[in-house]
């Protein structure tokens, strides 16, 4: 059974759920907010989600493919590909992704990270990038478990990110 699935308004009680855990502030990677959405109102609600359906089908630099991580109803991250053409392949990779904080250290990360790869080899796409701070072990350890080889470490403003390939071969 696949735990990725396409945003929907359906999941609004659940997601905000998970927004609630993570706490204020545009911290959920993968989910694909931005400063203006307005998530908490219904309406708000549907047009962050309509947005993230028009980015799917978008061949321009801002094509992604959104993914909510959902189990029994529950909603425990968000997970996004970057399709080839986005702007901020080079700054951000690929895939962003990130669990709520009880969803953590139970092997949902490299479940849903191997779920993406699928849809990115799908796309037609023979690698994909990653970034993550060198000192985020788990995330760390999730790309490593599919695949991940090193590339470089850059120093940015908020730390030492570690650059990642995977190959799809």
């Amino acid at each position: 059974m696949s735990l990725l699935i396409r945003p929907s308004i359906a999941l609004h009680a659940a997601w905000l759920e998970a927004h609630a855990e993570w706490g204020d502030g545009l911290h959920e990677d993968g989910f694909g907010l931005v400063e203006t959405d307005d998530v908490r109102s219904g309406e708000g609600f549907r047009v962050f989600v309509d947005r993230l359906l028009v980015k799917e089908a978008s061949l321009g630099h801002d094509g992604g493919t959104f993914r909510w991580i959902v189990a029994d109803g529950e909603v425990l991250g968000g997970i996004a590909l970057r399709h080839e053409s986005a702007h901020d392949v080079d700054v951000l990779g690929h895939v962003g992704y990130g669990l709520r904080p009880s969803a953590r250290g139970r092997g949902v990360a490299v479940a849903a990270l191997r779920e993406m790869l699928c849809l990115a080899k799908a796309r037609g796409m023979n690698r994909v990038l990653l970034a993550c701070f060198v000192d985020n072990v788990p995330s760390v350890k999730t790309i490593e478990r599919c695949g991940g080889v090193l590339d470089r470490v850059v120093t940015t403003e908020r730390g030492q990110v570690g650059r990642y390939t995977i190959r799809l071969s």
